[in-house]
């Protein structure tokens, strides 16, 4: 099956410490020949490898390669909804939408796939929210930065929300002050006040179908999770965090099924560079890569947030998988959607497609290549 992301893109490359040069307009390619294969199935959660040529070149190392090896940065700003990432490597780092970062002030979960040049200096990002009401030390951590990115955000309606409502750091800049935002006169606030004016910050900044959706589907999962285990998922550390409660044992041990029985089916075959993905008999996401090499080493978080997803929802009865034709249709149904672009730190252009059924989202280098496409049902 052929199916093509429509349309074409002009911007000016932007550049970033001398990275991602060039000014020639960008215009964005059609697909070659990706093919979906017929699905895999494993009691409520059914994976469609989506099969094509790969991008030639190096792959990028991921974030959560970099954290592991101490040549990435992702700083704590003292605002929920945007962080600084720093690459001092000498390699391109590829961040991804959804990824979730440990530690700061608070867990977050970035908003945008990026890929960020080797010795970058600090770029902004956009982020939500995954730890409500924390905005202090937790344990050892360093309330500066963040430790780790090993998991993705799994719930396909806060990252509907999220993407629906992007937040650009220059629009926080010219969004007018209001009186509660406003200095009172001392420089300093209390820890409960910080946190207090980062929650409003993110209130007025993501709206409700921003950052409050996400802390909704947090706790919703959370109760989904300790419903199907029987046994509390929150951590005593911090039970509002997602992170935390996707580092907990039992949970580990209820995904490892569906991670054993189609974990592998991805990493068979060279010619991978996507997935779809159906829980419960309906298309609900899919993630497509430029090559095999990045499908890889983003497989494994994918599959563990998919085999929550089925997890938290799973119920009585095996429901049929939806058929390759429907995976098709699944993916072709955003293309009628009209098109909105942004540029994103200096370095990137998103392109976002949405139709009343699914929402797509384009990321884009400043030199046109494109880096990562995510698929979500919109109902």
């Amino acid at each position: 099956m052929l199916f093509r992301f429509a349309g074409s893109i002009a911007f000016a490359a932007a550049t970033l410490g001398g990275a991602f040069l060039g000014t020639a307009p960008a215009v964005a390619a059609p697909d070659a020949g990706l093919k979906i294969a017929d699905p895999s199935l494993h009691e409520n959660l059914a994976i469609y490898l989506v099969r094509g040529p790969s991008a030639p070149g190096a792959v990028p190392t991921t974030l959560e390669e970099a954290l592991l090896k101490n040549t990435f940065i992702v700083h704590e700003t003292g605002s929920v909804s945007e962080l600084q990432i720093e690459n001092s490597g000498d390699e391109p780092v590829f961040i991804q939408f959804g990824d979730i970062v440990k530690g700061g002030r608070q867990d977050r979960v970035l908003t945008t796939s990026l890929l960020i040049p080797p010795k970058s200096g600090k770029v902004a990002i956009g982020a939500y929210c995954v730890e409500q009401g924390r905005w202090s030390k937790r344990g050892l951590e360093d309330v500066t930065r963040f430790s780790a990115s090993n998991a993705q955000i799994f719930s396909r309606e806060a990252k509907v929300a999220i993407a629906r409502a992007p937040i650009a750091a220059e629009e926080r800049r010219a969004a007018p002050l209001t009186d509660i935002d406003r200095p009172t006169g001392s420089s300093r606030r209390t820890e409960v006040e910080q946190r207090n004016h980062a929650q409003r910050q993110s209130a007025r900044h993501g709206g409700p179908s921003g950052q409050s959706e996400v802390w909704r589907s947090v706790s919703s999962v959370q109760g989904l999770l300790s419903d199907k285990l029987a046994a509390p998922v929150a951590s005593e550390k911090s039970k509002t965090s997602l992170q935390l409660t996707l580092e907990n044992e039992r949970l580990k041990t209820a995904q490892q099924g569906f991670i054993a029985a189609l974990e592998p089916k991805g990493l068979e075959d060279d010619d991978v560079v996507g997935v779809v993905l159906a829980v419960n008999g309906k298309i609900a996401s899919a993630d497509i890569y430029p090559s095999n090499g990045l499908f890889r080493k983003m497989w494994p978080k994918l599959i563990r947030a998919a085999a929550t997803d089925a997890f938290a929802h799973r119920a009585d009865g095996a429901p049929a998988a939806p058929s390759v034709a429907q995976a098709e249709a699944f993916l072709a149904d955003a293309q009628k959607g009209e098109v909105t672009e942004r540029p994103l730190a200096d370095i990137a252009l998103h392109q976002t497609r949405q139709s009343p059924d699914v929402l797509a989202v384009e990321a884009r280098t400043a030199k046109g290549a494109w880096i990562h496409r995510n698929y979500l049902s919109a109902k």
